[in-house]
């Protein structure tokens, strides 16, 4: 970990990014810096700044997101608990001016919680903020950017009353001319073919995911893998709903063919998919490019040390970049694009963007004239992402395989179009079998494996049941040489005959001396929302079973629950402090604290997901 060299005149801007929004967010802060004339700008990833150097910074930008219930990224972690350190004292960050932008969701029930974090221990810690912390929403009419906007020109505004040397062109930040597209920080070099180095075979699918995705800088922001863990072949595709309901679950089964895998319950499997070729295909053919040539991508200014490595430019496509741009040359698509890059058009691009959901590809064939050069299609285009899912198998119950439970996306944009995710899609199109691998990585989930010994209660309404199929199928494991505690699991979902997931599972293990059953100590207790005129959910079900959740409560249980992150989470809270209000006599704050105090001793874990 390293900190630029501190500068005289230097803004420097650093985020935290769990999704990439945050990245975007700190790109266009750095942006406008660099457009105002500012003397030097550098924006990082938090974890690559040493934040025992911040004291000697003049003027920082943070942009941090909020992920699951109030927690940071995981790149913020270590900075954060560098500022938590006791021994720093109250003068220790005297004379740096700083900025905190949250990026957060206010459906939940912690919005912008690690931005609002920073900001206070900045404060406690003796560093002046330039302005308030400004808190982007997703569920703002222009999402974050709708906030951003606003808060950056108070920044600039403020800023140039502190310093005016900051930005000596703070005129080109309020009126920029939309018609200079300026330098890319991405060079792409151009190889003949007698120049360019082989890339690997296709059967040799690792290194040439690892060789194009190590090559694009927009993928070093996310602190991409350098490679998969595992190459893994589907072997099940199962439906999980009954065809005439609108939504399709998939129970998909994956294993090694080349060797044994080391995960654990609680974690997550990445996968990276893969995208329609015929649209990788028409990018490359929009933007006039050969996509048999070879190239290298870049950062600009990067030392070369001899070697250059290169690659297919349709391979670099393809595993990198998710097929907008204001660069138009046809008179009307200029003003349609200078529009969306307005203050007044912001709410118009955000409903022509995010909310149809457009694909770079869609929108060069709305804006025929636009001619992108390459370079700032590699640095603007969003990277493909890997997408992360709860395992829900046990490696002890399947030692070779990771079961996963998938939703296939889709919906219905509000100009009435389908639009469908990428990798859900793609991984339900795929027959078992099949020769095409799958590149996986695990990853730690937020959901820490319990000790065989400690009492559970689980709720995990929808595909929120995943990790709780795994802990179940572990503990099941578990009993056959070991003492096992309880488990109470309370589950929900529309219908019992349309989406009622694993039913078979669940009904085996909570009968005759199953890990759920009654004779155990256990219970499965199941809320069907839409069989009855009353809507019934996992919240009731706990408190019906009020003296059983209470009694494994006192016996040390642990509480987890993992699904959507509207008001379920919230929703479940609030019963569990009904249950020990009802049980214990005690107030409704009271039990409020008493819930926090569990889930400091790692006792109640929270994982939601949009």
């Amino acid at each position: 970990m390293a900190a630029p060299p501190a500068v005289d005149g230097r803004l420097l801007v650093i985020y935290a990014s769990q999704t990439g929004n945050a990245v975007d967010a700190a790109e266009r802060v750095g942006r406008q810096a660099e457009r105002g004339g500012c003397p030097a700008v550098d924006v990082l990833p938090m974890d690559s700044f040493d934040p025992s150097c911040l004291p000697s910074e003049k003027f920082v930008v943070f942009v941090v997101s909020t992920t699951g219930q109030g927690d940071p990224p995981d790149s913020m972690k270590g900075f954060w608990k560098y500022l938590l350190n006791k021994n720093l004292s109250a003068r220790w960050l005297e004379g740096v001016r700083y900025a905190v932008f949250g990026l957060g969701d206010s459906g939940y029930q912690k919005y912008n919680f690690a931005g609002k974090k920073l900001d206070r221990r900045l404060l406690q810690l003796g560093a002046e903020p330039i302005i308030q912390v400004g808190l982007g929403d997703d569920q703002h009419p222009s999402g974050y950017e709708g906030t951003l906007d606003p808060w950056l020109l108070s920044l600039w505004e403020t800023l140039n009353q502190i310093t005016p040397s900051l930005l000596p062109r703070m005129s080109d930040i309020i009126n920029p001319d939309l018609s200079i597209l300026g330098d890319a920080k991405v060079e792409v070099i151009y190889h003949s073919s007698d120049e360019a180095q082989q890339e690997p075979s296709l059967s040799d699918s690792k290194n040439l995911i690892e060789r194009a995705r190590s090559m694009s800088p927009a993928l070093q922001f996310y602190h991409d893998d350098k490679g998969p863990q595992y190459m893994l072949q589907m072997v099940s595709n199962q439906c999980l709903t009954k065809e005439k309901t609108d939504r399709d679950v998939r129970h998909l089964e994956l294993e090694n063919p080349s060797s044994g895998l080391t995960y654990q319950v609680g974690d997550a499997l990445e996968i990276l998919p893969s995208q329609s070729p015929s649209a990788v295909d028409s990018f490359i053919e929009r933007c006039k490019l050969d996509p048999d040539c070879y190239i290298t991508v870049r950062a600009k200014g990067s030392l070369l040390n001899g070697f250059i490595d290169c690659i297919k430019l349709k391979t670099f496509v393809a595993l990198t970049m998710d097929v907008m741009s204001f660069f138009a040359t046809a008179e009307h698509e200029k003003e349609k694009l200078q529009y969306f890059a307005s203050p007044e058009g912001r709410d118009d691009l955000y409903q022509y963007n995010q909310k149809e959901g457009r694909t770079v590809l869609e929108v060069l064939e709305d804006f025929p004239s636009v001619q992108m050069p390459f370079e700032w299609l590699v640095q603007l285009t969003p990277p493909l992402q890997k997408r992360a899912f709860s395992i829900s198998s046990s490696p002890l119950a399947k030692p070779n395989q990771i079961h996963l439970t998938v939703s296939i996306v889709s919906w219905r944009t509000p100009f009435n179009r389908t639009r469908h995710g990428l990798c859900s899609s793609w991984l339900a199109g795929l027959n078992p079998n099949e020769e095409s691998l799958i590149p996986c990585w695990v990853h730690h989930g937020s959901l820490s494996p319990p000790h065989p010994s400690i009492p559970l209660i689980l709720i995990g309404p929808g595909t929120g049941c995943a990790p709780f199929r795994a802990f179940v199928a572990e503990r099941a494991a578990q009993s056959t040489s070991e003492p096992t505690a309880p488990i109470l699991f309370f589950f929900g979902c529309r219908n019992q005959d349309k989406d009622f997931l694993y039913k078979d599972f669940w009904y085996a293990h909570s009968h005759d001396q199953g890990v759920l059953s009654s004779k155990k100590g256990g219970g499965f207790f199941v809320a069907f929302s839409r069989d009855q005129p009353q809507k019934v959910y996992v919240q009731h079900k706990i408190e019906e079973q009020s003296a059983r959740v209470w009694k494994l409560l006192m016996s040390g249980a642990a509480i987890y629950i993992a699904g959507s992150s509207t008001k379920m989470p919230a929703d479940v809270t609030a019963a569990l402090e009904v249950v020990i209000c009802q049980e214990s006599g005690c107030s409704r704050e009271d039990a409020s604290v008493w819930l926090r105090k569990l889930e400091r001793k790692g006792k109640f874990h929270i994982e939601t997901w949009s």
